[in-house]
């Protein structure tokens, strides 16, 4: 912000989400816009300051994405403008209050036309994704801020998205591909492992970074030496990233599992037993595989 003065951070009543305590509020100056509890005026704003030739980053917690679906879809979307949404605490492991659940965004906000959602699987990934988000002029941004803690894996990341759809595979190998979407990718590298260890399977490894569409090809290159595809998101099953992979291989004889949480509402929930309940632990996982083959 202080190298560009067209870098606008707008929020809407929780600055903190995004580090903006006071100290750094005052430094930033007319470049900080906090628009109070009106999470639909924060993204129409971020999108005619995008249309203006300013870099509008509009931050807040996923639970109050619903509020501004109108705004994301007509007032960004349609006109295709350039801001980046971030979007906190997207996750199992985020607020777990039924008013403040995380868990609904992917369906919500993966299936607007024009819009580019990213899932970032560490720091630097995430780093990278918001840079690049800021300075690109072609699409309407949101980026899923990592909430399973910081972490930095010294893999390598890219630092151009603008390809869109192209999976990245992070580990090759056969009969088992792991796709593992943001911060279940750590799941992903567990039951990688735990797959090696207990059936001697190499499986391949992929981070697929865009939760907007499918890497056609990469799918397809798959079906020639796989047998098993499984799924892993952070998120509700029902409209989200993994039937998307699904309904892909729906025509093929690839078998498809998707892993996620069951549509419901919880209240404070114990992280570990929502996963075990949904089947989401690598040991389930294992298990699944091997009664697959």
């Amino acid at each position: 912000m202080k190298q560009d003065k067209k870098v606008v951070a707008i929020v809407a009543g929780v600055p903190q989400c995004i580090g903006f305590t006071k100290e750094k509020r005052e430094f930033a100056g007319k470049q900080f816009v906090n628009v109070g509890i009106a999470e639909e005026h924060g993204v129409a704003m971020a999108s005619g300051i995008a249309q203006n030739g300013g870099k509008p980053i509009f931050a807040t917690h996923a639970s109050f994405m619903q509020r501004t679906y109108d705004q994301l879809s007509q007032d960004l979307c349609i006109n295709s403008n350039p801001a980046t949404i971030l979007v906190n605490t997207a996750s199992v492991y985020g607020m777990n209050d039924i008013t403040h659940l995380g868990l609904y965004d992917i369906p919500l906000i993966s299936n607007i036309p024009n819009m580019v959602y990213l899932a970032p699987t560490s720091k630097e990934e995430y780093f990278a994704m918001l840079d690049w988000s800021i300075e690109q002029t072609q699409y309407p941004v949101s980026i899923r801020i990592p909430c399973n803690g910081v972490i930095s894996d010294n893999r390598k990341v890219d630092s151009d998205y603008s390809n869109l759809n192209k999976y990245k595979v992070e580990k090759q190998g056969n009969r088992v591909a792991i796709i593992a979407l943001g911060d279940f990718y750590q799941l992903g590298e567990e039951v990688l492992k735990e797959l090696n260890e207990k059936l001697n399977i190499n499986a391949t490894l992929i981070n697929p970074r865009y939760i907007t569409g499918v890497d056609n090809d990469l799918l397809n290159d798959l079906k020639s030496n796989h047998e098993i595809v499984i799924t892993l998101e952070d998120g509700i099953l029902d409209g989200g990233f993994g039937e998307k992979i699904s309904r892909f291989y729906s025509l093929s004889p690839m078998k498809i599992k998707n892993y996620g949480i069951s549509k419901s509402f919880y209240d404070r929930y114990d992280v570990d037993v929502l996963l075990k309940e949904n089947g989401i632990t690598k040991e389930q996982i294992v298990k699944d595989i091997e009664n697959l083959l």
